[in-house]
């Protein structure tokens, strides 16, 4: 008599597996369509697994306590050949060199016959498996174990489910895990840790980046003539403070239905640390000259390099502005932190021909490039472009500021 699978089902639309709770019939009791065979408990309710067709139990391969995911074989009955036809589940029978009936042959691509056919993939060479989806939908347990391990979702997003719907289920989570071991492991800093969080935490909003090139000449000139010179993220952090101080709106953050709008212009800027970064705070940006600001700038870079920032300059700002151009990057879209929704940013300066329409001829210039990454849920792009002419505008006029 052919062996017809029981199949774990998918037993709701966000369920990836189920824990076997209680097998109801003993192997070689007959069951009927329908009746309920194994009992098993979801994230959601208590559920019974009925049989396919009539037939005998033949043996069980679940275990109770044991969680199965979605399609997984969880036993098999002995059926009648019609109900395996039914369940389109027969395997022909191979023919001998007569034609009659016999033992088996080797079919195409050598399989024998009685064999299941697999297809096989025809695009290789993928980065990532394309059924990798990630853990988009964890059941209590996982959570649990994750959170045992201080793990999250974000961790998972490249490991391919064998639950339904592709979905991540326990044990492919401990496979996953002991698979880590194989593998060249260092212990993240203390650092790396904090800033993977705040850039996990900042991604569940919808981001958006939008940039201007901006002719950095006024700003070098200006520069050659102060005493102590500012750096170019202290022009960008002082411009924006200043067009913040005109309308606060951009730099609020939306509360359930609320916007809520900054009591002070507090700025911060990105300082590379140790496997890391921070960002010292300037309180009160807007009320300051730039040349007051020099000093307190390069005491806090300094300080922030050295991981020694006094509380009073760390946290609570606004914005974030940072120079990627340092690392001659000309072009980036840097990621607000979580309480923020705005971080500015300058790209590296470079000559390019700008047309002199007095002359009526193209001049060099140096020209850099600033973007201006923000919360979408907050502002549009509109608003956001708006802001970055202003910021630009500024720029052009540093003896403004």
């Amino acid at each position: 008599m052919p062996s017809i699978p029981i199949i774990m089902p998918q037993l709701g639309e966000s369920i990836a597996e189920a824990t076997v709770v209680n097998l109801l019939i003993p192997v070689g009791e007959l069951v009927k369509t329908d009746e309920d065979i194994i009992e098993v408990e979801t994230s959601k309710a208590t559920m019974n697994v009925a049989s396919p067709c009539p037939g005998r139990v033949e043996k069980f391969l679940a275990k109770p306590g044991e969680s199965y995911p979605v399609g997984a074989v969880l036993g098999y009955l002995q059926a009648s050949q019609e109900d395996a036809v039914r369940l389109g589940l027969d395997a022909p029978p191979a023919a001998t060199e007569n034609g009659e009936p016999g033992a088996s042959a080797p079919a195409s691509g050598g399989q024998t016959g009685g064999s299941q056919k697999h297809v096989q993939p025809t695009v290789r060479g993928l980065p990532v498996p394309a059924n990798a989806v990630g853990a988009s939908y964890m059941s209590p347990r996982m959570k649990a174990r994750m959170m045992e391990l201080g793990l999250h979702a974000a961790d998972l997003a490249g490991l391919p489910g064998s639950g339904g719907a592709g979905r991540v289920t326990v044990q492919d989570f401990e496979k996953f895990i002991a698979n880590l071991e194989k593998h060249k492991l260092s212990q993240a800093s203390t650092m790396r840790v904090a800033v993977a969080d705040a850039m996990r935490r900042s991604w569940t909003r919808p981001l958006a980046t939008v940039a201007l090139p901006v002719c950095f000449d006024p700003l070098l000139n200006h520069r050659k003539t102060c005493d102590p010179k500012p750096g170019p993220a202290l022009y960008a952090l002082r411009a924006l403070a200043l067009a913040l101080a005109e309308n606060s709106a951009p730099a609020g953050r939306l509360i359930g239905n609320k916007i809520v709008h900054p009591s002070s212009i507090d700025v911060g800027f990105a300082v590379e640390a140790e496997d890391g970064v921070l960002v010292p705070v300037i309180r009160n940006a807007d009320t300051r000259l730039l040349k007051e600001l020099v000093q307190r700038y390069d005491e806090l870079v300094e300080l922030a390099r050295q991981r020694k920032l006094p509380t009073d300059a760390t946290g609570g700002s606004i914005a974030t502005v940072t120079n990627f151009g340092t690392f001659g990057l000309t072009w980036a879209t840097p990621i607000p932190l979580p309480e923020q929704t705005l971080v500015l940013g300058m790209g590296a300066a470079r000559r390019v021909p700008n047309w002199d329409a007095a002359k009526g001829e193209f001049v060099p210039a140096m020209e850099a490039n600033v973007t201006l990454s923000f919360d979408h849920r907050v502002l549009d792009g509109g608003a956001a472009g708006r802001l970055l002419a202003r910021v630009a505008q500024l720029l052009a006029s540093p003896e403004t500021l």
